[in-house]
């Protein structure tokens, strides 16, 4: 079997979404019966963006096997519904390492090392290792960054020699650029995107398709315009107006006949029908666009000036919100402002609150206090990650009373530590290998709230979730919260580490230590997402029927936000 590729690359300007770009390609071919894979190439020199602050580069996506890698391959599982590997993220920090390790091991017998062949040759070898493991017909390759960015080059130089190395008919070198509107003429200019193929061409890349993002529609002679100077067929000048939803730019690609030009250009055989591969998702687009009733739902962080901090989260909402027949507006507050006072009456007007993860003791206590909201309010709540433990960190100073209980990552002296650090992880001071990461199982406990989440759609008693932390719940204290009114819904199979913490005696108040958010996909939400949407709905009825009440009407005006 031969493995063609399909390489994305950007120009203009940075934030065109060439991840969407390349996740809805994926979406498109998949729908024909042809198996696809996805992967991205990362410039950057950081070796993963597991250190990486949420502000510089979004929230840090875990694939199965517990690689920490680019928010783009959570695009590429949530519309292709395939699970990734640490095969598909590479950054040029992984490239020089490799390099560099074999350098001083000798491997290289005493050469000069050189970007062109060793660098090359090794970003090579691993888009090609990456294929062989994922045994599919296509493998679409991001190239992140622009072009002309000096740190991109390798990556750049590596798929023009693929063209050379597995042949012409299995490449096809896709380019994502931006046309700009001036107001004054009213008109969109196509000099950069000129400028930014030429930049490409002077490389040895010509590219087969070029995608023109833009904000206003392209007619035809600026799509002609571009194929004439870029000397590209004017059936692969492709225009991509902003949608109102990302999950519509399969749809706007396939409508303007990428998906067919890509399996005659390449050779691909389709086993279905792309009408009807893609008759669902069409489905999930239009519920999504429906006007639905709105819930109310706070995330609450430190990174919420930038809202791909949160990034799957946010769409597990939205995927679990469809499948309950609401539209969820997202409010975002910022942690920090809780503790300094400010927010909580924007947070009690809310129908449910999400606290995600996050690592450092800023705004830790703004995410306590919200805990704290939640459970005194009944508002429901979910916490993911550090949520759950902020959540356990309230629940233990509620129930002795004290402010004392905490984690040791943000109080090393804490006599009262509900949260710690894993035994053996005590020692270990190298922040990129200290985490549990990747899938691990989970028995739920009968009877719980969990349980019957999970089991809504046919999952458990034994389910796996992928995880990213260094701290776990501390057993010491399991007892007394338990007496407190806690519940322990799911363990880890041996019984050691608790994987889900709820209250009793609340609407909905629940915990993981795992991150849901990542195995989310658009027509099937998480199970604990859906049931704290459905709480969520529950309490905003109740909230409708007790301001009936207090209006004296008895009855409810359908609220359509």
């Amino acid at each position: 079997m031969t493995t063609k590729y399909i390489f994305v690359t950007g120009g203009v300007l940075s934030g065109l979404g060439k991840g969407v770009t390349v996740a809805s390609l994926g979406t498109i071919l998949k729908a024909r019966g042809i198996r696809v894979s996805t992967m991205k190439l990362d410039p950057y020199l950081n070796v993963d963006p597991g250190t990486m602050s949420p502000y510089q580069h979004g929230e840090v996506f875990v694939t199965e096997d517990g690689a920490e890698t680019d928010l783009d391959l959570g695009h590429y599982e949530r519309f292709v519904d395939i699970n990734l590997t640490k095969l598909s993220n590479i950054t040029s920090g992984q490239i020089y390492t490799a390099v560099l390790t074999q350098e001083r091991r000798g491997d290289y017998l005493g050469g000069t090392i050189q970007t062109i062949p060793h660098m090359t040759n090794e970003i090579k070898r691993r888009v090609a290792l990456a294929a062989r493991s994922a045994q599919v017909d296509v493998v679409i390759v991001e190239i992140g960054g622009t072009v002309g960015d000096i740190e991109g080059q390798p990556f750049l130089e590596a798929i023009r020699q693929m063209r050379k190395d597995v042949g012409r008919k299995n490449t096809l070198y896709v380019h994502v650029t931006w046309l700009p509107y001036l107001a004054a003429s009213k008109e969109l200019k196509t000099k950069p995107t000129q400028h930014s193929v030429r930049e490409l061409r002077g490389i040895g890349i010509s590219p087969d398709v070029i995608v023109l993002r833009s904000d206003h529609p392209v007619d035809d002679d600026v799509a002609g315009k571009v194929a004439l100077f870029c000397d590209v067929e004017k059936e692969a000048v492709i225009p991509l107006l902003t949608a109102d939803t990302i999950y519509a730019v399969p749809l706007s690609l396939e409508d303007a006949g990428l998906g067919d030009w890509i399996v005659q250009q390449m050779g691909l055989t389709e086993s279905l029908s792309p009408a009807a591969g893609l008759a669902p998702w069409r489905r999930f687009v239009d519920e999504l666009r429906r006007r639905k009733r709105t819930l109310r739902i706070a995330i609450v962080g430190k990174y919420v000036a930038l809202e791909d901090s949160y990034l799957s989260v946010k769409e597990a909402l939205i995927h679990a919100g469809m499948a309950a027949g609401w539209d969820i507006d997202v409010n975002w507050i910022s942690s920090e402002e809780l503790e300094r006072g400010r927010g909580f009456d924007q947070l009690a007007v809310m129908d449910g609150v999400v606290v995600p993860g996050g690592f450092g003791y800023r705004g830790i206590e703004g995410k306590i206090a919200a805990a704290r909201a939640a459970r005194e309010q009944g508002i429901p709540y979910l916490g993911l990650c550090l949520g759950m433990q902020v959540m356990c960190i309230e629940f233990a100073r509620f129930v002795s009373g004290s402010d004392e209980p905490n984690s040791t990552e943000f109080d090393i002296e804490t006599a009262y530590p509900i949260i710690d650090l894993m035994p053996d992880q005590r020692d270990i001071a190298d922040m990129g290998g200290t985490m549990r990461l990747g899938v691990y199982e989970c028995e739920l406990q009968p009877t719980t709230r969990a349980a019957r989440a999970y089991a809504s759609q046919g999952l458990g008693p034994i389910i796996q979730e992928r995880h990213r932390h260094r701290f776990e719940f501390n057993n010491t204290f399991r007892g007394e919260m338990e007496r407190g009114g806690m519940v322990f819904s799911g363990l880890s199979p041996d019984g050691r580490l608790v994987e889900i913490a709820e209250l009793r005696d609340h609407p909905f108040m629940l915990g993981s230590q795992f991150h849901p958010e990542f195995k989310s996909r658009p027509n099937r939400p998480h199970p604990l997402f859906l049931a704290f949407v459905n709480a969520a709905s529950e309490h905003h009825r109740g909230r409708e029927l007790a301001g009936a009440a207090v209006n004296g009407t008895g009855e409810l005006e359908a609220q359509v936000a």
